[in-house]
């Protein structure tokens, strides 16, 4: 149940994930922004997605998981909601950046490594694969929806659906979420004496002192580093290019912008089918050479991207766009994984919300490097090119983690 709940919460958290990309073309044909200005704001909440994670799982660890996805929530709506009566950019980088940063950054990956933490200890891998597809499930719910709306509605209503499905939620989190096996006598999934996963939270100390405590012991090792360049060129190439930017450069070639968003929602689907499976395997491969197979086929991808626009879907397009979807956000499972060997299971969590800031940094990056290459040379495909050749390098480092783990003592 609480599994469910945390799916289903994170579905609605991805409505507004739906929103930036189809609303760049309408925004800057409205106010006449750049989509680079445009890109900075959809930055700020890209970056603030991943720096808050850790704090967030800090605070979890002190006040519990449901107070703090409540929280996140109402951010995310009240955010998306107040754009409707935006007239100047800075309102944009507030509404959008600050407060919709804030509320998603709060329920971003390191709830999920949180919940598949202190609720599971068989099958975590599958289960962290299942949460994880939730995001991808809220982009396929929303964002032909979104697209559909802001096409023939205005953009506006596309705000206020986004801010109408994450409050939608509260009410069921309030309900089911619990924070802790504990708090119904329960033992998590799988439980023995000899791994009963972590103990209930408890509200001493400094949530922000217990994060950068962790991050501190974490940054001594060279694991963290690996898995903090890696993940930052998957938010490059996933959030920060793909997400944001994918529908107005299949734009560039004539493709219309709801049929551009319908095939980012068939990533969306394969997405839900890729990170099951990643999820199911990370409990029986070694989970760097999941990594390495992950960042190659997606560096390929790229690759051959700008030949495969087009004003219409080709057949090219869709081997793409299956192949993307499958990688999506594969890349989470083995990461959780490798984080908790390497770091525990009680501060795993902890060092995986840091190790996920840095994916959303790099995605940070490359939305406002991308509005940009397309202001300064009017197209994107340098952007792909530079994004495959980054995508061999994180495979490289993912190569490069060591085979077998050496736990961390974490203060």
């Amino acid at each position: 149940m609480v599994a469910a709940t945390a799916f289903v919460t994170l579905v609605g958290a991805a409505a507004f994930r739906s929103v930036p990309g189809v609303l760049i073309e309408p925004l800057h044909e409205e106010f006449g922004w750049s989509r680079g200005l445009i890109g900075s704001a959809v930055s700020l909440n890209l970056m603030l997605f991943g720096l808050i994670s850790p704090f967030a799982a800090a605070l979890m660890d002190r006040f519990g998981v449901r107070p703090v996805v409540t929280f996140a929530l109402v951010m995310v709506s009240v955010g998306s909601g107040l754009t409707v009566f935006m007239t100047q950019a800075w309102q944009l980088v507030l509404c959008w950046g600050l407060l919709v940063g804030i509320g998603t950054g709060s329920m971003s990956m390191a709830f999920v490594a949180t919940i598949t933490s202190r609720w599971f200890v068989a099958r975590r891998g599958l289960v962290s694969g299942i949460l994880t597809a939730g995001n991808a499930t809220g982009q396929l719910i929303f964002l032909p929806v979104v697209a559909w709306f802001a096409t023939h509605h205005g953009w506006r209503t596309a705000a206020l659906l986004a801010s109408a499905a994450a409050l939608a939620v509260v009410p069921l989190v309030l309900l089911l979420l619990r924070n802790h096996p504990a708090d119904l006598g329960l033992r998590a999934l799988g439980a023995t004496d000899a791994d009963p996963g972590p103990p209930p939270h408890q509200q001493v100390g400094s949530s922000a002192g217990r994060a950068l405590a962790v991050l501190r012991d974490a940054a001594r090792t060279r694991t963290f580093w690996l898995l903090s360049g890696g993940f930052a060129i998957c938010g490059m190439t996933t959030n920060g290019l793909i997400a944001t930017h994918f529908v107005p450069a299949a734009h560039d070639h004539g493709m219309p912008a709801t049929t551009a968003a319908g095939l980012l929602a068939v990533v969306g689907i394969f997405d839900v089918v890729g990170t099951i499976a990643s999820g199911w395997l990370t409990d029986k491969v070694d989970p760097r050479l999941l990594l390495v197979g992950y960042y190659v086929l997606r560096g390929v991808g790229l690759m051959a991207l700008p030949a495969l626009m087009a004003p219409h879907v080709e057949p090219s397009m869709w081997v793409f766009i299956i192949v993307y979807g499958l990688d999506w956000v594969a890349t989470v499972p083995p990461t959780v994984a490798i984080c908790r060997e390497w770091f525990g299971a009680a501060s795993g969590p902890i060092v995986f919300g840091w190790v996920f800031a840095s994916h959303q940094v790099g995605a940070a990056v490359a939305a406002t490097g991308a509005g940009l290459v397309r202001d300064l040379t009017g197209g994107y495909d340098p952007a792909f090119y530079a994004a495959a050749g980054l995508c061999a390098v994180a495979a490289l480092m993912s190569y490069a983690i060591r085979r077998t783990p050496r736990p961390v003592p974490i203060s």
